[in-house]
């Protein structure tokens, strides 16, 4: 069967209200301006920048914000056949500090986490290439079982799993808990992202690279890449080995906020171009690039394919 469906992204979607004063922190910040966010949402929406037909599996409320993000995921040509609009919980919002580094938030949780079984049918996965979240979405129920029991249906039906290890204590208190739901996660062998930050946020200190890949690929993970900030971006691969690249220069940082997101979106649409992973790594670096010099999402009116080309 041709499946038809590049990417299904299972998770957040949100408000981010991002400060308008650069690297100013939440309590000195007066203005903010609103913006798609979560980072599934995100990854959905590069993802049709890059000519992926992505869907969107979230649920927001059924209020005005909640109508703002179908309005503006169909703008962005994301599928939204699969989000549920809650009756009993108002859209998610996290406010944001503009930053050049890792901003500081303060989240408000209601509808992002109320995924439903009925929201992933079958039909759904047998069409997909990929099936990913994030860490982010697997920190409440009942989102988190309808992820894990999607995610293992999807790799019975032969769908690569991908997971954002985006873990912050502020929206999972409990480490031990993450790890034991992550381990489950990473059963299904996904492609895994993760951030120096965000490890140092899951184990509560620095942990070496050694560490880091020998602890993911115990779980089941064959590929992982661990991004360094300027330090540029680790690849660890079960067969292949370690694979280093050197950070790309950036001219001038706009804004931090999605610029993960835009990364790995370029690295799922790379891998599903069959490319190497030294190809792979640069293109997720020059999309990444792009958005830290844009506020919000990636620039419009750019062709983001040609970009890539160049």
């Amino acid at each position: 069967m041709e499946k038809t469906i590049d990417i299904v992204c299972v998770g957040e979607v949100l408000i981010d209200f991002i400060g308008h004063e650069m690297n100013t922190s939440i309590n000195r910040t007066k203005d903010y301006h609103r913006f798609l966010g979560g980072s599934p949402t995100n990854v959905a929406v590069n993802a049709t920048r890059l000519g992926l037909k992505s869907v969107l599996v979230a649920t927001c409320g059924d209020d005005g914000l909640g109508e703002y993000i179908v309005r503006k995921l169909k703008a962005n040509h994301v599928v939204t056949s699969h989000i549920r609009k809650s009756e009993s919980h108002s859209t998610s919002v996290i406010f944001v500090s503009k930053s050049t580094s890792t901003p500081d938030f303060i989240p408000y949780r209601e509808a992002d986490c109320q995924i439903e079984q009925s929201q992933i049918p079958n039909d759904l996965l047998e069409n997909a290439k990929i099936f990913h979240t994030t860490c982010f979405a697997l920190s409440k129920n009942p989102a988190r079982s309808t992820i894990l029991e999607s995610a293992k249906r999807a790799k019975a039906l032969g769908v690569q799993t991908s997971i954002d290890i985006n873990f912050s204590e502020r929206i999972w208190p409990d480490r031990e808990e993450a790890k034991e739901v992550l381990k489950d996660f990473l059963a299904t062998n996904p492609l895994v992202k993760l951030s120096e930050d965000d490890c140092y946020r899951l184990f509560a200190e620095a942990k070496t690279e050694d560490f880091i890949f020998d602890y993911f690929h115990r779980l089941g993970a064959s590929t992982i890449c661990l991004t360094k900030g300027k330090d540029g971006v680790v690849l660890s691969h079960i067969d292949a080995g370690l694979i280093h690249q050197k950070a790309l220069l950036v001219e001038d940082i706009k804004d931090t906020t999605g610029a993960g997101d835009a990364f790995w979106t370029g690295f799922l649409y790379a891998h599903l171009r069959n490319k190497n992973f030294e190809e792979t790594i640069t293109i997720a670096q020059k999309l990444a690039v792009l958005k830290l010099q844009n506020i919000g999402r990636l620039p419009k009116g750019i062709d983001i394919q040609e970009y890539l080309k160049r």
